[in-house]
């Protein structure tokens, strides 16, 4: 890859040798209708990078914003550990920045409102800004005033000249998507007030190489970020990284807190996780070079079980019909052959297939009426709490395969 025509997204450097490639896949969120299952379905490239510039990782593959976000298939509020996770969130933030009524939350990406909601309950005014206009509308029936628009520079600047300067702006899961990480960085610094703090969460690649999280890798999401990729982002473009935190979810992720520069300075949380990541190799393309190795490893022992059971007799469906599934089932070749059917919590979802592989989606409760021998569990980073609501379905004898980090029934 070093040498090509790709240039990163962050800093525009061309040394980008290849970590893996995981073959071409179509769009992971790409469901399908029964009347589309016999149409060619676009696939694209799947190729993981590493800038020896920036040491921002990233896929090499483009695919238009519009195309993959203007009609999402994902709602947030159909997690309880989301729910959570953003009810918790929100409740600390209120208490530590002291929010009341004139305050202002802006949520980029804010999806169906799930966390604007807790701010707008205790009294705080709150924006959504929401790409996909399905999931916005149903953020504005419960009373969040969403714009449907990407953000970036000319959202923030209107916003700005309008006044509507955020006291905090949240970015949950979403830097990963952006294609113009630059812009983005500049659109945060744009529209934050001048004390006012930008709280972004991302996956954290140090997990997904240590903990073989290769099914986080899909084309929405086109960076993969330790803390020193975005200290020099966000350094590069007017702000400065002031706090950072690990967190468990989504397989382990990083909540970074950044201001406008020069208001403050660094916490000793960041100072030192920029002096581990030296230490553990981040900022060294090694670290990266043996992940397809482990990812190799992984196949062939996930396809070794399913083989194991199938020939044994045994019924195997999945669950969890999130973009990660996608990628494991088609990087994998997981399709009709090892499993019946996937379930998932979401009717947005129900009724419709799996791109690629074509495997039909149902609501859970088929799992209890169809019974099947053990289920793939293809949404592990909510292992515990999906282990919790099918505990009918294990008493009665059905199993679950985690498939990350190590393949494991439960």
């Amino acid at each position: 890859m070093t040498g090509g025509a790709f240039v990163c997204r962050a800093c525009g450097g061309q040394r980008v040798p290849l970590v893996i490639s995981l073959g071409k896949t179509p769009l992971a969120n790409a469901l399908l209708n029964a009347d589309q299952l016999e149409a060619r379905e676009a696939t694209y490239p799947l190729d993981l990078v590493y800038c020896e510039d920036c040491t921002l990782v990233q896929i090499t593959e483009t695919v238009p914003p519009p195309q993959l976000f203007s009609e999402y298939a994902y709602f947030s509020s159909f997690s309880d550990t989301m729910l959570r996770h953003a009810e918790a969130l929100a409740t600390r933030v209120i208490a530590e920045r002291g929010l009341g009524k004139d305050a202002l939350v802006i949520e980029v990406a804010s999806n169906d409102g799930y966390l604007l909601k807790v701010y707008k309950d205790a009294g705080v005014r709150v924006l959504g800004i929401e790409p996909a206009a399905n999931v916005a509308k149903v953020a504005e029936e419960r009373g969040i005033p969403t714009r449907v628009e990407f953000f970036g520079e000319p959202c923030a600047r209107a916003l700005a000249e309008r006044g509507e300067r955020a006291d905090v702006i949240h970015a949950n899961n979403v830097l990963a998507h952006v294609p113009d990480l630059p812009g983005f960085a500049r659109g945060l610094a744009t529209v934050l007030a001048d004390d006012g703090v930008a709280i972004i969460e991302v996956p954290y690649v140090k997990d997904l190489i240590d903990h073989r999280e290769f099914d986080t890798i899909y084309h929405e999401h086109l960076s993969y970020f330790s803390l020193t990729a975005l200290e020099r982002l966000f350094g590069s473009h007017g702000l400065t990284v002031l706090d950072v935190e690990r967190l468990a979810i989504h397989g382990g992720s990083l909540r970074v807190t950044a201001g406008r520069a020069g208001a403050r300075t660094p916490s000793s949380r960041v100072v030192e996780l920029l002096d581990h990541e030296k230490r553990w190799g981040l900022t060294g393309l090694d670290y990266y070079l043996r992940f397809a190795t482990a990812v190799a490893d992984l196949r062939r022992t996930l396809l070794a079980l399913l083989s194991e059971l199938r020939a044994g007799g045994k019924r195997l469906a999945a669950y969890g019909a999130a973009a990660k599934g996608s990628t494991l089932l088609n990087c994998f070749g997981i399709g009709r052959e090892y499993l019946d059917f996937v379930v998932d919590r979401s009717p947005h979802k129900q009724g419709r297939y799996m791109p690629g592989v074509h495997l039909p989606i149902d609501a859970p409760s088929r799992l209890l009426r169809d019974r099947p021998d053990f289920v793939l569990l293809l949404t592990w980073n909510f292992a515990d709490e999906i282990l919790e609501q099918q505990a009918e379905f294990r008493q009665r004898g059905g199993r679950f395969i985690i498939p990350v980090p190590e393949v494991r029934v439960a």
